[in-house]
Parts: structure tokens; C-alpha cells; sequence
């Protein structure tokens, strides 16, 4: 039996996703210059694909529970008021202020995750009213304390280096939590039992929860990942950029689910992987970056990104079919 056949490979969800990374890649290759992926230029996508990629991870993996969070675009910003309050304008230690923005993280994802599995409110009615409540608790808090909604904050070299430098003059060291998270998601989600009740979540909640899945349990800690990883993301780029502000953030929602969506998951629910994640991160990043690196007017550059990107998902669709439909010959005289 052939496991690497053709049918096979087009069923693994990242199957189309890979290729439409291919696919933007070489349009951008042949409608730009290769500058596009020399190291200068690469670090311009592979930027923006890490700090979107933190936080498009635990989106997929609630996306594939058949829930989704959308309060990402307040943690990010909070998570970088709060760092840059403690420690730049109170002047605590860096790790205190890290400390705060990551135990915030984790309360309002004990809150979203709480009130999604304990009422009969949808969870992206849930998380707009934390988004929303999120937003307003930072503007006020940040006008409060400090008089402004922007925050300046020098942090220790230290944490400098591990959370907010940028390496080879270019590439920011999130880059590198970016792999080590999705090395970790890709063992959580398919390489242990808690990946196959996430789908299994995706598919059939009820059934699920009858077959002993601590569905509520690990909807919670779904809601926790998703609010922890925005506000981690917040925390490094007020390290790396010496300050912190207010607004910001809410493209990140509309991004992440793009990256998900591009990556193969469904909005259904129950279907997708860590890798096709991965891959449609870069994907978008690929494609919102890419336009400088052409001739094209910059007036038309939401176009050609909603065009490609569109695109992308039509081919990952097309491929999930084609690997649904499709029956390897068998050999004659085999069995």
C-alpha cells in the first residue's frame, strides 16, 4: 500500500494551502524581483507572518472546536499598555510588568472561555462584548494613570533580547517564537489525544461530550491559549518598539481568520491542521507585502490582495474535492 499516494497528500488539509503559497510566491517573484526573497526583503513578510502567526494558531484551533475569538484585537494592544504601565511608567522590573500582561491574558480567556461554556451565548457574541469591554477598560485605565494613550517604555537587556531585538539587522526575534510555538501546536494537535478531541469537539460537540471529552475543560483552555498568545504578542512589540498604545490591534482579527481560512480550516468546524496554519499565515503576509515589491499602483493594492487571497482559498477548496472524489487505480493482480 503506497501512503504517499496522490489522493493522500490532497487530503491532508495543508495540501492546498501549500500551494497557494507556491502560487503567490512566483507571482511576486515574476511581477516583481527576486529582492523579494532575498533577506532584506524576506524579513518584511516573515515579520509581519510571526507576530500574525502567534496569534492565528490557538485562532485555528478553536475555529477547528467550532468557536471562534475575536476579542484578539484588544488583548494585543492591552497586552502592550499594561507592560509599558508597569515597568515604563510605574519603572517596576521588566518581568513584572511581562508577568501582568500575560496574567491578563489569561483572565480574560478564563472569562470568554467561561461564559462560552456555561450560557447559551455564541462565542462571537461573547467576544465581541469582551472586545469591546477590553478596549474600553485600557483607555480609560491608560488616561487615568498616565494622562495619555501612548506609553513609552525601555526594557531591560534582557528581555530585550530575548523578546524584542531584531536579528541580522532585520528579522524580529518573534520569528523564532513563532516556529517554536507552531513546533508545539503541531505536537498538541497531531501528535496527541487532546488534537483528536478538538476535532472531534469541531464535529459533534454533543457527541463528543458523551464520549467522555472534557469538553468544557478544554474549551476554557482553548479561550486561554487564544487571549494569552494576543497579549504575548502585545508584550513584544511594546519591547521592541519602546512604547505602547492604545489603539491598534483590530486588523488582527480579520487577518488571523484570513491566515486560518487560507490555511485550510473550516468555518464549520472540525477540519484543518497546524501546518495548513502555518502555511496561510504566510501566505497573507506573502500577499500584503508583496505589493511593494511591484510596479503596481499602491491605489489598487487592497484589490490585488483580496483578489489573491480569494484565489488561495478557491484553490484550497478545489483540492479538499479533488481529494474527497479522488480513488487510486488498483493494480492488477494486487490486492
Amino acid at each position: 500500500m503506497n501512503n504517499l499516494s496522490f489522493g493522500s497528500l490532497l487530503r491532508r488539509p495543508e495540501a492546498g494551502a501549500f500551494l497557494g503559497l507556491i502560487g503567490v510566491l512566483v507571482f511576486f517573484v515574476v511581477f516583481g524581483s527576486t529582492k523579494f526573497l532575498e533577506p532584506a526583503g524576506a524579513a518584511s513578510w516573515l515579520n509581519v507572518a510571526a507576530n500574525l502567526g502567534i496569534v492565528a494558531l490557538p485562532i485555528g484551533l478553536l475555529m477547528i472546536a467550532g468557536d471562534l475569538d475575536i476579542s484578539i484585537g484588544a488583548m494585543i494592544p492591552a497586552g502592550s499598555m499594561i507592560v509599558a504601565v508597569v515597568s515604563g511608567h510605574y519603572g517596576l522590573p521588566i518581568w513584572i510588568g511581562m508577568l501582568c500582561s500575560i496574567s491578563f491574558g489569561i483572565i480574560v480567556g478564563l472569562v470568554n472561555g467561561l461564559l462560552v461554556v456555561r450560557t447559551a451565548v455564541p462565542s462571537l457574541i461573547v467576544t465581541l462584548g469582551t472586545l469591546f469591554a477590553v478596549q474600553g477598560l485600557m483607555l480609560g485605565f491608560s488616561v487615568l494613570v498616565t494622562g495619555t494613550t501612548s506609553v513609552a517604555l525601555t526594557a531591560a537587556p534582557w528581555a530585550k533580547f530575548v523578546f524584542g531585538q531584531f536579528l541580522a539587522g532585520s528579522f524580529q526575534v518573534i520569528i523564532l517564537w513563532w516556529l517554536a510555538i507552531t513546533a508545539l501546536f503541531v505536537f498538541f494537535m497531531h501528535y496527541s489525544p487532546y488534537g483528536n478531541w478538538v476535532f472531534a469537539m469541531g464535529g459533534d460537540r454533543i457527541s463528543a461530550r458523551n464520549a467522555g471529552i472534557p469538553t468544557t475543560r478544554l474549551t476554557v483552555i482553548l479561550f486561554v491559549l487564544s487571549a494569552t498568545s494576543a497579549s504575548f504578542v502585545g508584550m513584544c512589540q511594546a519591547i521592541l518598539f519602546n512604547s505602547a498604545q492604545v489603539s491598534g490591534g483590530m486588523t488582527f482579527i480579520f487577518n488571523a481568520i484570513i491566515s486560518v481560512v487560507v490555511g485550510g480550516v473550516l468555518l464549520t468546524g472540525g477540519f484543518g491542521s497546524v501546518i495548513g496554519i502555518f502555511f496561510g499565515t504566510i501566505t497573507f503576509a506573502v500577499v500584503n507585502q508583496g505589493i511593494y515589491f511591484t510596479s503596481f499602483d499602491r491605489n489598487w493594492s487592497s484589490l490585488i490582495i483580496g483578489v489573491m487571497l480569494l484565489l488561495a482559498v478557491l484553490m484550497n477548496n478545489t483540492f479538499r474535492q479533488m481529494a474527497l472524489t479522488y480513488s487510486p487505480k488498483r493494480k492488477k493482480g494486487g490486492l
